[in-house]
């Protein structure tokens, strides 16, 4: 039988081509986005390989998020696997002159909104006492980097939060892990950069950034192991990137 994923963030950078992937390989999709016209048409694409449902809402509208995911039929109401997807940066500056809008965002989005959605799907997962939980963080949750500070501090949050997760759902038999990707080629800079699409292609200047395909056939990877197996904790880089600072351009 089809397992039920649901992804936040999938209307775009890896939240997309994860869904893209898990369609093709007969997982049943419900796709999370705050876009409706991306979801329209990506349920339309992903419909032809898989049966798929679409919720509107964004991750900081606590109300949204349970009302969305209370009202799911019943064919997607069972969600096998949560990829807790959506997350943004905003903003690089120094602390002091860091936007209190920007930090706001952040903190809302990367860190309370996962915590909304994954409030809203857990009970399900303790009462069939199986699930798989995959919280998508960043090398930014394992170093701090100049101008990175409140970004930083969500991640290191989503770190935190996956290790709690797994302690206090591990009676209940359901897996949680962690996915932790380094610089990828998706619309992440520019979101941090305002639309300035400029600064954000010099971020992947010189180097083989990683495509948000690469991380979407990990997640595939993470989520298709034998019950017994949980990858609990993942960092992935480009061969060019050693840390947040160190990157080989040519």
């Amino acid at each position: 039988m089809s397992k039920t994923v649901l992804i936040t963030g999938a209307t775009s950078g890896i939240g997309k081509a994860t869904a893209q992937l898990l369609a093709r390989n007969n997982y049943k999709i419900i796709l999370c986005g705050r876009r409706e016209d991306r979801l329209i048409e990506l349920e339309r694409e992903l419909s032809k390989h898989t049966e798929t449902h679409t919720l509107l809402f964004d991750v900081r509208d606590k109300k949204s998020v349970f009302e969305s995911i209370a009202s799911l039929p019943d064919a997607f109401s069972n969600i096998d696997i949560l990829i807790n997807n959506a997350g943004n940066a905003h903003g690089l500056d120094p602390i002091q002159n860091g936007d209190l809008d920007d930090w706001d965002a952040m903190i809302d989005i990367n860190v309370k909104g996962l915590l909304y959605v994954s409030k809203a799907i857990i009970p399900q997962m303790i009462e069939k006492k199986s699930g798989h939980i995959i919280n998508i963080g960043s090398t930014a949750a394992k170093e701090v980097y100049p101008n990175g500070n409140v970004y930083c501090a969500t991640k290191h949050a989503v770190d935190a939060i996956n290790q709690g997760m797994r302690m206090d759902l591990n009676a209940f038999g359901i897996k949680v892990g962690a996915i932790h990707p380094g610089m990828v080629a998706t619309e992440f800079s520019e979101v941090r950069f305002k639309g300035d699409s400029e600064r954000a292609a010099n971020v992947y200047k010189g180097f083989d950034p990683l495509q948000a395909e690469d991380i979407a056939d990990i997640i595939h990877f993470v989520i298709s192991r034998p019950y017994h197996v949980n990858i609990a904790d993942l960092i992935v880089m480009p061969t060019a990137q050693a840390s947040s600072t160190l990157v080989k351009r040519d």
